[in-house]
């Protein structure tokens, strides 16, 4: 990314443009990423078979099927041992010590699981928004011109745009 000026913009489309931060540099908006095609095929490309893995995990500990196996194995086990199978099979007495260290290890392990998952999420969204962010750019800078090319006024749209953007605003706080 350079700082440095680049050169006087030509058309006066690009003129408005330019003018529209309040500094007439040349500079229509600063280039903050190469071109990223499709957001899937990026994420895709940095996925490893960790984040798979993690993937797959939080996909079924989110899943009625994850409430369906605890349910059953909780029951299996105060069943066992609490000797309605048998006093001879029972390994873990009431107050299920054993039970409770297992279910604390597998909440410490689920919970970082599913923050790995938000991260790489976090990571997703960001590549999504610098995304919507080019296409925005490039939307402005579009409409700018088709607008220049039909004989609108910049000025008048730009300031009706921001009418209704302080219109909306106010709208959303009552």
């Amino acid at each position: 990314m350079s700082n440095q000026t680049s050169a006087p913009a030509i058309c006066r489309a690009c003129q408005n443009i330019d003018r529209a931060d309040g500094v007439e540099d040349g500079r229509l908006h600063p280039v903050l990423a190469k071109r990223i095609r499709h957001e899937t095929a990026v994420v895709r490309k940095i996925r490893t078979e960790q984040n798979r893995l993690t993937d797959v995990i939080t996909n079924f500990a989110g899943s009625m099927s994850f409430v369906y196996v605890h349910t059953v194995w909780f029951g299996v086990w105060v069943m066992i041992n609490l000797g309605f199978v048998g006093a001879s099979l029972a390994f873990d007495r009431f107050p299920f010590g054993l039970l409770t260290m297992i279910v604390s290890l597998e909440a410490i392990f689920l919970s970082t699981f599913v923050m790995i998952s938000q991260n790489r999420q976090a990571a997703r969204a960001d590549i999504r928004s610098e995304l919507d962010f080019e296409n925005n750019i490039r939307g402005e800078i579009w409409a700018v011109h088709i607008g220049h090319a039909l004989g609108i006024d910049a000025d008048h749209v730009e300031a009706t745009v921001l009418a209704a953007i302080k219109g909306y605003r106010e709208m959303e706080q009552v």
